[in-house]
């Protein structure tokens, strides 16, 4: 078993090999919360979930980081248009931000951190970054002096001739044909949230964050740091520079990217205006885990184009899944049992687990998957498959939905422990909320059409159960009843020669 991964350090695909197997230190950028985050952002939380699951899978020990930015240029632009304090207003989002996780199933990290929590150690880096002499002050502002440090641009690949000598931004985001010396430190404004500090009254620059961070919870040298691509200039590129110019070692030592998810050939952002958030999607009646299955089915250092039908096809394939689950649960085999048919499962594990190994190459594991539901189902329908093959095939969609996660819905229990839906009656009937609980739900951005997801799975084998014990004593009111309450929550049975069988709509 090898892993291999793609550096954007290198340029080149690298066998992995951290500095202290079996641990592997990883650090992720997480989310900017000044507004709901866009399902172009989830392209990469899917990725770097991904990534942390299989890391997993084959043995690692994770120590793995993530950061979320509550301190920037836009958080502070967007909650002083609220007339909120920063604190209220990015709780907002953070919030929301877990909830989305959750109903994507995203891991929790090991350690999320925030960048307000963390003032003292990036005032700590900047001084050692000033003594180093690669940092001056300017009009009480601190930045970081490229000139001096010779190998800004490896990460990017930037060639620093003709970009303006001397040139200083105080921005924290900005293309490449500008910009020399970053800021570190912002002098305090009016009316901006800033923090008494021995390097005077201000707030940090967005690049110093992460460094100080990543820094603090995983040492100077680490394994893995990885984000959108759109964050390799100036972000990680800035990064890179100030943490080695204060250590004077290596920073990182692989650096993963994940492509944009495209939408009409353009990059999907707000400034764009052609987002979606994971709420408007759920508003459309689209299933969280059919949002994750098509942002993981393409390989993410390839572009994503998002279409409804991309989603309505996901959604298709995920039910081929559950539906040979369920006939692997529930169908009746003959005794014995066929040792091609369980070659054939290990087959299929070998080769999704390769696919993963090589880059996380997820279409190919896909593709490792469905043929053998293909093959499967083939046997089920021409009577070859047997009772001792049930297992094998179980284990073969059990591993590889540890890495992608698509064959369980949060039920109604989980979201109401989250505290997103108020508990609603059992009855598929009463799931759509009354206008109190609708208007409790919008406070976290969704809408009433999230609530046909709280039907989970076991809830749903319990009222086919109670359908089927009805059929048997004739009440079959009762049984209807059922019935058209599934229908109503986005649940249709098939009736088959071997049981009920569902799926969602």
């Amino acid at each position: 078993m090898s892993l291999r991964f793609y550096n954007t350090l290198s340029g080149r695909v690298e066998e992995f090999h951290p500095l202290e197997p079996p641990k592997v230190r990883m650090y992720t950028c997480g989310l900017t919360v000044y507004d709901y985050a866009h399902i172009g952002n989830y392209r990469t939380f899917v990725f770097q979930d991904i990534l942390r699951r299989h890391l997993k899978y084959r043995g690692y020990e994770l120590l793995h980081v993530m950061n979320l930015t509550d301190v920037d240029d836009k958080t502070i632009r967007n909650s002083q248009a609220a007339g909120t304090s920063l604190r209220d207003y990015t709780d907002k989002y953070i919030k929301a931000f877990e909830v989305d996780a959750q109903l994507l199933n995203l891991e929790a990290p090991e350690i999320v951190v925030r960048a307000t929590d963390h003032i003292a150690a990036m005032v700590k880096l900047i001084e050692t970054l000033e003594a180093k002499g690669f940092a001056y002050r300017s009009e009480g502002s601190i930045y970081f002096r490229v000139s001096q440090f010779r190998d800004y641009g490896k990460l990017s690949k930037l060639d620093l001739e003709g970009m303006r000598a001397g040139a200083r931004v105080d921005s924290d985001e900005y293309d490449k044909a500008n910009v020399r010396d970053f800021v570190l430190w912002k002098a305090a404004k009016e009316g901006e949230p800033s923090w008494e500090t021995p390097l005077g009254r201000g707030r940090p620059g967005w690049h110093i964050e992460c460094s100080a961070m990543s820094m603090k919870y995983l040492g100077e040298t680490f394994d893995i740091h990885s984000g959108g691509s759109d964050l390799i200039f100036p972000h990680h590129e800035n990064e890179i520079a100030q943490s080695e110019a204060a250590t004077g070692k290596p920073f990182v030592r692989y650096w993963l990217h994940a492509e944009h998810l495209i939408v009409n050939g353009e990059k999907m952002s707000k400034s764009l205006g052609n987002f979606f958030t994971l709420r408007d999607l759920v508003a459309k009646g689209y299933k969280p885990a059919a949002i994750r299955y098509l942002l993981a089915s393409v390989p993410f250092r390839k572009p994503l184009n998002f279409t409804f039908d991309g989603l309505h096809q996901a959604q298709q394939s995920i039910e081929r899944l559950r539906n040979l689950r369920y006939r692997l649960t529930m169908e009746k085999f003959p005794a014995g049992e066929s040792s091609v048919l369980q070659d054939r499962a290990r087959t299929a594990v070998r080769e999704f687990e390769e696919a993963l190994d090589d880059n996380l190459n997820t279409a190919e594991a896909l593709a490792a998957i469905f043929n053998l539901v293909r093959d499967a189902n083939i046997a089920m329908d021409h009577g070859e498959f047997r009772d001792g093959d049930r297992p094998v095939f179980l284990d073969a969609l059990d591993r590889w939905d540890r890495i992608f996660a698509v064959l369980e819905d949060n039920d109604q229990a989980k979201l109401t422990k989250l505290g997103f839906i108020k508990p609603l009656a059992k009855t598929a009937g009463d799931l759509i909320p009354r206008q109190d609980e609708a208007k409790a739900a919008q406070g976290d951005g969704y809408t009433s059409a999230v609530l046909t997801e709280a039907l989970g799975e076991a809830e749903i084998e319990t009222r086919i159960a109670e359908r089927n014990a009805a059929r048997r004593r004739g009440d079959f009111a009762s049984a209807d009843k059922i019935r058209s309450d599934l229908l109503a929550a986005g649940v249709i049975l098939e009736d088959t020669k071997s049981g009920t069988r569902w799926k969602r709509k």
